[in-house]
């Protein structure tokens, strides 16, 4: 019997502090992708490789030692939205391509179709979004 497996619109999961964690992330946003039926689509790589670079940046930016960061995933059949929250100080900034360092957050604006930072009682919240599928 073949079944459809529906997600909730919104999917999300802590992960700890360490290496293992970028891949650990992409996975569950490939399985969730693919609950939503949104696996293989056009932009599917370019989601994640947007959760890959955020959750690197909060890894080594983010997320102080013993802490955890909470990868959030929501789709509305409209628009899909990636959200790293992490409980670090200081916020993210695109770096000029030229410039030394990272080149995540320049990464997911170019991929994305829209992103931000928003502040939270404890840390922060850095998002991005992709048009419907």
């Amino acid at each position: 019997m073949n079944e459809t497996i529906q997600l909730p619109p919104l999917c999300e999961r802590f992960f700890r502090r360490e290496r293992r964690s970028v891949p650990d992330a992409r996975r569950f946003a490939s399985e969730t992708l693919a609950g939503w039926g949104l696996a293989g689509t056009e932009r599917a790589d370019d989601v994640l490789l947007c959760v890959s670079e955020l959750v690197t940046n909060a890894l080594l930016h983010g997320v102080p030692p013993g802490r955890q960061f909470l990868l959030f995933l929501r789709y509305d059949g409209r628009a899909l939205r990636i959200e790293v929250h992490d409980s670090g100080p200081g916020m993210p900034r695109v770096v000029e391509p030229e410039g030394e360092g990272g080149r995540g957050l320049l990464l997911v604006a170019s991929l994305s179709d829209d992103w931000g930072v928003r502040e939270r009682g404890l840390g922060k919240a850095v998002w991005c979004e992709f048009a419907g599928p």
